[in-house]
């Protein structure tokens, strides 16, 4: 995201990112909470003591933990399961990332709120290293990372078909009840059809209209709530006393219980204040929730509460949702803005889930996917062509399958609860290790936080036959993807180390190492970050000629959302210097933009001769992990991060003049045949550098001109022989599968095809 630093947020368009889901839920929880377990009696005991839960829910889960107490646990801005995940591996080195270097905790992001200070407490300091001590807890907190980011997924399958079915609910009003739900699904699915269809378009061509409908639509249902309430029972404020949920349990007994699953889904959305914290700064949620967003929603419940209290005998399965309680007269203009407010709740979850797939893919944890930057001003505006149709078809399956809120409801309420138990959890974990506060403070945030949404959890997986099972398959399915992947990029990883080439082996050949040296710049693409990989000398013992100037390229993702340009890229030498043999390791956050290959290129070469320049005095030029074979390295920056330093020019060079006296040109040597690309450095005239350096630079030039061939391994792995049925099924079935439907490194580094060699080998792991 180096173009973009600081240009990602976006208040005005983001306001109806967050708060969409959120906003549309009363659609459908009094509908999903009557729709069974408890009945509308004439004591009204059911409707106060469901709106007295209502309040009591959005009052304390939403506003107390989300807005006031889990938006400070930001990963340097961003929010999210992986952001939790992520500032618990900067604090304790708990992460499985395997490319993982002393080098990345010098991150400008990485040393921010404390990461490498020690708890103050003792029973902190023992926390974490215990943590670091036991690999097996290490996969737990993984796991249940990975169990949030699935739910996650999950509500971006079920919130879309909950919301579009529910505000097209409004069209049983104006025909006959057995005729209506043959209009409702098919209206629903088009409308679904239609969101999932423009999504390759990107939010930020529609999103100016996202504040304004989501504000709409707030007015809307705050003006109906306070109609209903002064119109039809101006004391329903009396309910809001928790005394009406002892009142309703009492009187409902098992089957308020079990109505608590339609309860909670008031809360919907809330989890999108957190994920979608990079899009919006903290006190702009807190100020809009406490203002805004939240008055709005109590006025909308107690408005309905209001209006059915007066209205009894009605059929409750069929007339007791959102639009009865609308004014006759303004109910087709109000299903227009609430079908517009669905849309814009379901693009908010969409994008927060091609955003968290992205975020697992960075980390190792989740299939190659193609992923395509819809706006190259706005961050994080992202769109995923595979996700986006399996998440249609599954929404439209769920949608044709269940045709009723009541199921939907369910499901979605379940992957709702999990998610925010998965918070609760990590966040106690951040509150000892990340805050360094008493243990007391974070048993005190699970038990009162934990107790409230254990029993919603309950209520929901009561329901497991009723809709409450696909949630459940759903995240079981893509947890299965997930620790296949993970296990099987590891143990290639593992394998990769274990295999690398003794850089003894590489000097022993010599400065031409043994073959012919071509013109040109030639990208050995690897995971390791030290050492030669086994890759490339199954390349050498194969041709019999390679590039003059060789570079092992490492582009890694780190435990951070974002690194700055300054420190993108760490280079090195591999062996002397006339060997011209370079390692580059890139470096990129969790929710960085990779660039194309052109820029890219560019980038890299310029890091390459600046550090030729500087000699490798950077500020990072230290040993890794004591290796005898490991390279020093030095932080580079990006070319606009060293504007007094190298910079590089090609093709109409007669354009581009030399920024003044200080700076002199190194061209390269003029060749017999015209170049396609004329390159030339433009170095400052002080400090001065030595000859050898110019030398190496005029190589590098002359390659760059040649051009640049990217050398990938495509790998064949296989569980060796002798290894258990279960690991045999998980690497040669499982995935094996995986690798070949995924994306290829290729795609991922965003290489030309005509300027890509795979090298085949077979991996037994």
């Amino acid at each position: 995201m180096d173009s973009e630093a600081g240009a990602y947020r976006n208040p005005a368009k983001s306001l109806g990112v967050v708060y969409g889901d959120l906003s549309t839920s009363p659609l459908y929880v009094y509908r999903s909470t009557f729709a069974e377990d408890i009945q509308h009696s004439e004591t009204n005991e059911e409707i106060f003591g469901v709106l007295s839960f209502v309040f009591w829910t959005l009052t304390l889960v939403p506003l107390l933990k989300y807005v006031f107490i889990v938006l400070r646990a930001d990963d340097n801005g961003e929010g999210g399961t992986f952001a939790l995940y992520s500032l618990l591996c900067r604090h304790a080195r708990v992460n499985f990332l395997p490319s993982s270097q002393v080098a990345d905790e010098d991150l400008s992001e990485y040393k921010k709120d404390g990461a490498r200070l020690s708890p103050k407490t003792s029973f902190g300091s023992r926390l974490k290293s215990t943590l670091e001590r036991h690999r097996v807890l290490q996969r737990l907190l993984l796991v249940l990372a990975l169990i949030g980011t699935c739910m996650v997924i999950g509500d971006g399958i079920l919130t879309p078909s909950i919301s579009v079915f529910s505000a097209v609910s409004g069209l049983e009003l104006s025909m006959a009840k057995e005729h209506h739900k043959y209009v409702e699904v098919p209206v629903a699915c088009v409308v679904l059809i239609g969101l999932f269809a423009l999504q390759h378009y990107g939010t930020h061509r529609v999103g100016f209209l996202f504040a304004p409908v989501v504000v709409l639509w707030l007015f809307c249902i705050s003006a109906i709530g306070l109609y209903n309430i002064f119109h039809w029972n101006p004391h329903v404020y009396k309910a809001l006393s928790p005394y009406y949920m002892y009142k309703f349990l009492r009187k409902t007994q098992r089957g308020g219980w079990m109505s608590l699953g339609g309860i909670l889904l008031c809360i919907t959305g809330s989890e999108a204040m957190f994920a979608d914290l990079g899009h919006f700064s903290q006190l702009s949620i807190q100020i809009a929730f406490t203002s805004v967003v939240y008055p709005s929603l109590i006025l909308a419940y107690m408005g309905q509460a209001a209006y059915l209290s007066k209205h009894h005998g009605q059929d409750h399965n069929y007339r007791i949702g959102f639009y009865v309680s609308v004014p006759e007269k303004l109910r087709w203009p109000v299903m227009g803005i609430a079908i517009l407010a669905a849309v814009v709740g379901s693009q908010a979850i969409i994008t927060g889930t091609f955003s968290i797939i992205k975020q697992c893919s960075s980390l190792g944890c989740f299939p190659r996917v193609k992923i395509v930057h819809t706006s190259s001003k706005i961050h994080g505006q992202i769109y995923i062509p595979e996700i986006n149709w399996i998440l249609m078809a599954l929404c439209l399956a769920v949608t044709i399958g269940f045709r009723d809120t009541k199921s939907l409801g369910n499901a979605s309420g379940l992957a709702v609860i999990t998610v925010m138990l998965v918070t609760t959890c990590l966040m106690s974990l951040v509150i000892v290790l990340c805050w360094h506060q008493s243990v007391v403070v974070a048993i005190a945030f699970v038990f009162f936080f934990g107790t409230i949404e254990a029993l919603y959890f309950s209520a929901s997986l009561v329901k497991f036959l009723e809709g409450a099972w696909v949630p459940i398959a759903l995240a079981f399915i893509f947890l299965i993807v997930m620790c296949v992947w993970h296990f099987g990029t590891l143990k290639k990883y593992e394998y990769d180390v274990q295999n690398k080439v003794s850089i003894n082996w590489l000097m022993s050949l010599g400065p031409s190492l043994g073959f012919v040296r071509v013109p040109g710049i030639g990208l050995v693409h690897t995971e390791l970050v030290s050492g030669i990989p086994a890759i490339f000398s199954h390349f050498v013992t194969n041709l019999p000629a390679f590039h003059q100037v060789l570079v092992f390229l490492c582009v890694k993702s780190v435990p951070v959302p974002h690194v700055g340009p300054e420190e993108r890229f760490l280079v090195g030498h591999i062996g002397p210097r006339e060997y011209r043999l370079y390692r580059c390791i890139v470096r990129y956050g969790y929710r960085d933009i990779h660039k194309d290959d052109m820029e890219f290129e560019n980038d890299l070469v310029c890091s390459i001769a600046e550090f030729i320049r500087t000699g490798g005095a950077g500020p990072c030029s230290a040993s890794e992990d004591n290796s005898k074979d490991e390279d020093k390295m030095t932080v580079v920056g990006t070319s606009v991060t060293h504007a007094d330093g190298i910079q590089m020019s090609e093709d109409d060079v007669d354009d581009i003049g030399v920024a003044g006296s200080s700076m002199r040109e190194i061209r390269s040597p003029p060749l017999i045949k015209p170049r396609k690309k004329r390159v030339r450095f433009i170095v400052p005239e002080s400090p001065k550098i030595d000859m050898a350096a110019c030398e190496e630079l005029r190589e590098l030039m002359v390659a760059r001109e040649a051009g640049v061939a990217y050398i990938l391994g495509h790998s064949y792995v296989r569980a060796k022989q002798g290894s258990s049925f279960l690991r045999k099924m998980v690497i040669n079935i499982g995935y094996d599968f995986l690798r070949r439907n995924c994306r290829a490194p290729i795609n991922a580094l965003s290489a030309p095809h005509a300027s890509t060699l795979e090298v085949g080998m077979v991996y037994p792991i």
